[in-house]
Protein backbone atom coordinates (compact mmCIF):
# COMPACT_ATOMS: atom_id res chain seq x y z
CA UNK A 1 0.00 0.00 0.00
CA UNK A 2 1.27 3.43 -0.53
CA UNK A 3 2.79 5.30 2.07
CA UNK A 4 0.47 8.37 1.21
CA UNK A 5 -2.70 8.16 -0.37
CA UNK A 6 -3.70 11.33 -2.03
CA UNK A 7 -7.86 12.28 -2.23
CA UNK A 8 -9.81 15.26 -2.87
CA UNK A 9 -12.39 16.07 -0.84
CA UNK A 10 -15.17 18.73 -2.34
CA UNK A 11 -17.65 20.23 0.28
CA UNK A 12 -19.68 23.28 0.24
CA UNK A 13 -18.84 26.50 1.73
CA UNK A 14 -20.44 26.91 4.68
CA UNK A 15 -19.90 27.08 7.96
CA UNK A 16 -21.11 23.58 8.89
CA UNK A 17 -18.75 21.87 6.24
CA UNK A 18 -15.97 24.06 7.10
CA UNK A 19 -16.39 23.28 10.52
CA UNK A 20 -15.57 19.54 10.34
CA UNK A 21 -13.74 18.85 7.97
CA UNK A 22 -10.92 21.45 8.55
CA UNK A 23 -8.77 18.86 10.96
CA UNK A 24 -8.26 17.04 7.91
CA UNK A 25 -5.80 19.51 7.16
CA UNK A 26 -5.32 21.59 9.76
CA UNK A 27 -5.03 25.24 9.80
CA UNK A 28 -2.32 27.41 7.96
CA UNK A 29 0.94 25.29 8.47
CA UNK A 30 -0.17 22.78 11.65
CA UNK A 31 -1.03 19.70 9.34
CA UNK A 32 -4.09 17.45 10.06
CA UNK A 33 -5.13 17.49 13.84
CA UNK A 34 -5.93 13.64 13.53
CA UNK A 35 -4.39 10.62 12.60
CA UNK A 36 -5.56 10.42 8.67
CA UNK A 37 -4.45 6.72 8.24
CA UNK A 38 -2.06 7.16 5.23
CA UNK A 39 -4.57 9.59 3.76
CA UNK A 40 -3.62 13.23 2.35
CA UNK A 41 -6.89 15.50 1.62
CA UNK A 42 -6.69 18.10 -0.88
CA UNK A 43 -9.93 20.12 0.34
CA UNK A 44 -11.87 21.75 -2.59
CA UNK A 45 -14.70 24.37 -2.03
CA UNK A 46 -17.67 24.66 -4.39
CA UNK A 47 -21.43 25.50 -4.00
CA UNK A 48 -23.70 22.33 -3.76
CA UNK A 49 -25.03 22.38 -7.25
CA UNK A 50 -22.16 22.64 -9.11
CA UNK A 51 -20.81 19.80 -6.45
CA UNK A 52 -23.87 17.66 -8.08
CA UNK A 53 -22.96 17.78 -11.16
CA UNK A 54 -18.93 17.15 -10.76
CA UNK A 55 -20.37 13.94 -9.19
CA UNK A 56 -21.52 13.46 -12.33
CA UNK A 57 -18.41 13.29 -13.77
CA UNK A 58 -16.45 11.24 -10.84
CA UNK A 59 -14.50 14.37 -10.28
CA UNK A 60 -13.97 14.27 -6.42
CA UNK A 61 -12.63 10.96 -4.50
CA UNK A 62 -15.20 12.25 -1.83
CA UNK A 63 -17.68 15.03 -2.16
CA UNK A 64 -20.80 16.27 -0.49
CA UNK A 65 -24.12 15.88 -2.46
CA UNK A 66 -27.67 16.59 -2.59
CA UNK A 67 -29.48 13.40 -1.16
CA UNK A 68 -31.94 13.91 -4.24
CA UNK A 69 -29.15 13.37 -6.36
CA UNK A 70 -27.61 10.71 -5.47
CA UNK A 71 -29.38 7.67 -7.21
CA UNK A 72 -27.72 9.28 -10.78
CA UNK A 73 -24.29 8.86 -9.21
CA UNK A 74 -25.40 5.60 -6.86
CA UNK A 75 -22.71 3.27 -9.52
CA UNK A 76 -19.67 6.08 -8.84
CA UNK A 77 -20.31 6.82 -5.78
CA UNK A 78 -21.61 5.52 -2.09
CA UNK A 79 -22.66 7.43 0.99
CA UNK A 80 -20.54 7.63 3.86
CA UNK A 81 -21.67 7.08 7.21
CA UNK A 82 -20.47 10.38 8.70
CA UNK A 83 -21.08 13.73 7.25
CA UNK A 84 -24.61 14.28 6.33
CA UNK A 85 -26.78 17.49 6.68
CA UNK A 86 -30.18 16.65 8.35
CA UNK A 87 -32.99 18.25 9.51
CA UNK A 88 -34.79 17.43 12.18
CA UNK A 89 -38.13 19.73 11.98
CA UNK A 90 -36.09 22.31 9.95
CA UNK A 91 -34.74 22.71 6.50
CA UNK A 92 -34.73 24.67 3.61
CA UNK A 93 -37.96 27.40 3.33
CA UNK A 94 -40.15 28.89 0.59
CA UNK A 95 -39.83 32.03 1.09
CA UNK A 96 -41.55 35.38 -0.32
CA UNK A 97 -42.69 39.59 0.36
CA UNK A 98 -44.50 39.76 3.38
CA UNK A 99 -48.36 39.75 2.80
CA UNK A 100 -47.80 36.73 0.42
CA UNK A 101 -49.26 33.62 1.32
CA UNK A 102 -49.32 30.18 0.88
CA UNK A 103 -52.62 29.07 -0.46
CA UNK A 104 -51.99 32.12 -3.40
CA UNK A 105 -48.72 30.31 -4.17
CA UNK A 106 -50.44 27.03 -4.86
CA UNK A 107 -53.17 28.47 -6.61
CA UNK A 108 -51.51 30.23 -9.20
CA UNK A 109 -47.91 28.47 -8.61
CA UNK A 110 -46.13 31.16 -10.20
CA UNK A 111 -42.23 30.76 -11.09
CA UNK A 112 -40.23 29.79 -8.04
CA UNK A 113 -36.18 29.97 -7.48
CA UNK A 114 -34.41 27.43 -6.61
CA UNK A 115 -30.92 26.71 -5.55
CA UNK A 116 -30.39 23.78 -8.47
CA UNK A 117 -31.93 21.48 -10.24
CA UNK A 118 -30.39 18.38 -8.68
CA UNK A 119 -30.73 19.41 -4.85
CA UNK A 120 -32.87 18.18 -2.16
CA UNK A 121 -34.51 21.55 -1.29
CA UNK A 122 -36.06 21.51 -5.09
CA UNK A 123 -37.02 17.74 -4.90
CA UNK A 124 -38.55 18.18 -0.90
CA UNK A 125 -40.73 21.96 -2.63
CA UNK A 126 -41.71 19.96 -4.97
CA UNK A 127 -43.24 17.01 -3.38
CA UNK A 128 -45.09 19.39 -1.01
CA UNK A 129 -46.11 21.72 -4.12
CA UNK A 130 -46.78 19.42 -6.54
CA UNK A 131 -46.45 18.39 -10.26
CA UNK A 132 -48.00 21.83 -11.04
CA UNK A 133 -45.07 23.71 -9.17
CA UNK A 134 -42.64 25.59 -11.81
CA UNK A 135 -39.25 26.48 -10.98
CA UNK A 136 -36.14 27.97 -12.39
CA UNK A 137 -32.77 27.53 -11.01
CA UNK A 138 -29.96 29.97 -9.91
CA UNK A 139 -27.06 30.50 -7.58
CA UNK A 140 -27.93 29.60 -3.91
CA UNK A 141 -26.80 33.30 -2.86
CA UNK A 142 -28.63 35.21 -5.37
CA UNK A 143 -32.56 33.95 -4.77
CA UNK A 144 -33.58 36.41 -1.97
CA UNK A 145 -32.53 39.28 -4.09
CA UNK A 146 -34.25 37.79 -6.90
CA UNK A 147 -37.43 37.57 -5.01
CA UNK A 148 -36.38 41.17 -3.34
CA UNK A 149 -36.27 42.63 -7.08
CA UNK A 150 -39.54 41.57 -7.87
CA UNK A 151 -38.57 38.84 -10.60
CA UNK A 152 -39.79 35.97 -8.68
CA UNK A 153 -42.41 35.93 -6.37
CA UNK A 154 -41.48 32.97 -4.32
CA UNK A 155 -38.12 31.49 -3.84
CA UNK A 156 -36.42 28.64 -1.84
CA UNK A 157 -33.72 29.37 0.02
CA UNK A 158 -30.78 26.82 1.81
CA UNK A 159 -27.88 27.46 3.80
CA UNK A 160 -27.46 31.11 6.00
CA UNK A 161 -30.30 31.97 3.99
CA UNK A 162 -32.47 29.86 6.46
CA UNK A 163 -31.51 32.07 9.13
CA UNK A 164 -31.49 35.21 7.84
CA UNK A 165 -34.79 35.20 5.19
CA UNK A 166 -37.07 36.80 7.88
CA UNK A 167 -34.56 40.14 9.16
CA UNK A 168 -34.79 40.96 4.93
CA UNK A 169 -38.21 41.24 5.49
CA UNK A 170 -39.39 37.48 4.01
CA UNK A 171 -42.17 35.39 5.37
CA UNK A 172 -41.76 31.98 5.48
CA UNK A 173 -44.07 30.26 3.70
CA UNK A 174 -43.09 26.59 4.53
CA UNK A 175 -40.16 24.68 6.46
CA UNK A 176 -39.88 22.08 3.98
CA UNK A 177 -38.17 20.04 6.94
CA UNK A 178 -40.95 20.89 9.61
CA UNK A 179 -43.45 20.19 6.41
CA UNK A 180 -41.79 16.69 6.12
CA UNK A 181 -41.46 15.53 10.16
CA UNK A 182 -45.10 16.70 9.95
CA UNK A 183 -46.55 14.63 6.94
CA UNK A 184 -43.85 11.59 7.38
CA UNK A 185 -42.73 12.07 10.85
CA UNK A 186 -38.65 11.87 9.82
CA UNK A 187 -36.03 13.70 10.00
CA UNK A 188 -35.35 15.70 6.53
CA UNK A 189 -31.79 14.17 4.70
CA UNK A 190 -30.66 17.26 2.80
CA UNK A 191 -26.83 16.79 2.04
CA UNK A 192 -24.58 13.44 2.17
CA UNK A 193 -20.96 12.42 1.74
CA UNK A 194 -20.04 10.16 -0.49
CA UNK A 195 -16.79 8.37 -1.68
CA UNK A 196 -16.25 7.06 -5.04
CA UNK A 197 -16.56 3.40 -4.73
CA UNK A 198 -13.22 2.62 -6.94
CA UNK A 199 -11.53 3.52 -4.41
CA UNK A 200 -11.68 -0.46 -3.01
CA UNK A 201 -9.74 -1.18 -6.47
CA UNK A 202 -7.66 1.31 -6.82
CA UNK A 203 -5.93 1.68 -2.97
CA UNK A 204 -7.39 -2.01 -2.02
CA UNK A 205 -9.54 -3.37 0.04
CA UNK A 206 -11.23 -1.85 3.43
CA UNK A 207 -10.33 1.34 1.71
CA UNK A 208 -13.50 2.91 1.99
CA UNK A 209 -14.16 1.44 5.90
CA UNK A 210 -10.95 3.13 6.95
CA UNK A 211 -11.77 6.17 4.92
CA UNK A 212 -15.10 6.77 6.76
CA UNK A 213 -13.24 6.18 10.38
CA UNK A 214 -11.03 9.42 9.39
CA UNK A 215 -13.85 11.05 8.27
CA UNK A 216 -15.70 10.42 11.62
CA UNK A 217 -12.94 11.10 13.57
CA UNK A 218 -12.75 14.76 11.74
CA UNK A 219 -16.14 15.24 12.51
CA UNK A 220 -15.45 13.95 16.04
CA UNK A 221 -12.03 16.53 16.71
CA UNK A 222 -14.37 19.73 15.74
CA UNK A 223 -17.15 18.98 17.69
CA UNK A 224 -15.06 18.89 20.84
CA UNK A 225 -12.54 21.35 19.85
CA UNK A 226 -15.89 23.40 19.34
CA UNK A 227 -14.37 27.12 20.14
CA UNK A 228 -11.52 26.59 16.99
CA UNK A 229 -13.92 24.97 14.61
CA UNK A 230 -16.43 28.04 14.58
CA UNK A 231 -13.65 30.61 14.62
CA UNK A 232 -12.62 28.81 11.02
CA UNK A 233 -16.21 27.91 10.23
CA UNK A 234 -16.73 31.92 10.91
CA UNK A 235 -15.13 32.55 7.91
CA UNK A 236 -17.41 31.39 5.29
CA UNK A 237 -20.77 32.67 7.13
CA UNK A 238 -21.73 34.92 4.34
CA UNK A 239 -23.46 38.02 6.64
CA UNK A 240 -23.54 36.15 9.87
CA UNK A 241 -22.56 36.69 13.14
CA UNK A 242 -20.49 34.14 15.29
CA UNK A 243 -24.31 33.34 17.48
CA UNK A 244 -25.34 32.83 14.06
CA UNK A 245 -22.99 30.79 12.81
CA UNK A 246 -22.66 29.04 16.16
CA UNK A 247 -26.72 28.31 15.59
CA UNK A 248 -26.03 27.20 12.32
CA UNK A 249 -23.77 24.32 12.94
CA UNK A 250 -25.52 23.33 15.84
CA UNK A 251 -28.46 22.34 13.21
CA UNK A 252 -26.61 20.86 11.18
CA UNK A 253 -23.07 18.94 13.00
CA UNK A 254 -25.37 16.45 15.18
CA UNK A 255 -25.38 12.72 15.98
CA UNK A 256 -26.57 12.36 12.51
CA UNK A 257 -23.43 13.99 11.01
CA UNK A 258 -21.30 11.51 12.72
CA UNK A 259 -23.24 8.38 11.72
CA UNK A 260 -27.02 8.17 9.75
CA UNK A 261 -27.97 6.13 11.88
CA UNK A 262 -30.81 3.70 11.50
CA UNK A 263 -32.97 6.48 11.74
CA UNK A 264 -31.21 8.78 8.87
CA UNK A 265 -30.85 5.84 6.80
CA UNK A 266 -34.80 5.11 7.12
CA UNK A 267 -35.04 8.69 6.22
CA UNK A 268 -32.89 8.79 3.20
CA UNK A 269 -34.38 5.62 1.55
CA UNK A 270 -37.73 6.88 1.94
CA UNK A 271 -37.38 10.29 0.67
CA UNK A 272 -35.39 8.96 -2.19
CA UNK A 273 -38.80 6.05 -2.88
CA UNK A 274 -41.04 8.92 -2.39
CA UNK A 275 -39.28 11.34 -5.13
CA UNK A 276 -38.71 8.47 -7.21
CA UNK A 277 -42.48 7.74 -6.96
CA UNK A 278 -42.72 10.81 -7.76
CA UNK A 279 -40.97 10.46 -11.10
CA UNK A 280 -38.49 13.52 -9.84
CA UNK A 281 -35.75 11.38 -9.53
CA UNK A 282 -34.17 7.53 -11.33
CA UNK A 283 -34.97 4.92 -8.95
CA UNK A 284 -32.16 4.83 -5.82
CA UNK A 285 -32.29 0.64 -5.49
CA UNK A 286 -31.37 -0.28 -1.36
CA UNK A 287 -29.14 3.01 -0.67
CA UNK A 288 -25.91 1.37 1.15
CA UNK A 289 -23.31 3.58 3.39
CA UNK A 290 -19.37 2.88 3.86
CA UNK A 291 -18.66 2.90 7.55
CA UNK A 292 -15.78 2.34 10.13
CA UNK A 293 -15.19 -1.16 10.12
CA UNK A 294 -15.73 -2.63 13.84
CA UNK A 295 -15.45 -6.12 15.17
CA UNK A 296 -18.57 -7.98 13.79
CA UNK A 297 -19.37 -5.11 11.65
CA UNK A 298 -18.58 -5.20 7.99
CA UNK A 299 -17.56 -2.65 5.99
CA UNK A 300 -20.58 -1.68 3.81
CA UNK A 301 -24.20 -1.48 5.30
CA UNK A 302 -26.43 -2.41 2.84
CA UNK A 303 -28.99 0.07 3.73
CA UNK A 304 -32.21 0.24 5.79
CA UNK A 305 -35.27 -1.04 5.11
CA UNK A 306 -39.03 0.87 5.40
Amino acid sequence: MPESIELTLAHSPDPDDAFMWWPLVGLGESGPRIDTAGFKFELIMDDIESLNQNAESRRYDVTAVSVAHYPRIRSDYIFTACGASIGDGYGPKLIAPSGTALDSIRTRMPVIAVPGERTTALACARLMLGPTMRWEAMPFDQIEDAVESGAYEAGVVIHEGQLTCETRGFVILADLGAWWRDTRHLILPLGGNVAARDLEKRVGPGTLARLSGVLRASVAYAMANRAESLAWALKFGRGINAAQADQFVEMYVNSWTLDFGDDGQMAVQRFLDEAHHARLVPSPGMVDFARPETAGESEVDCGATV
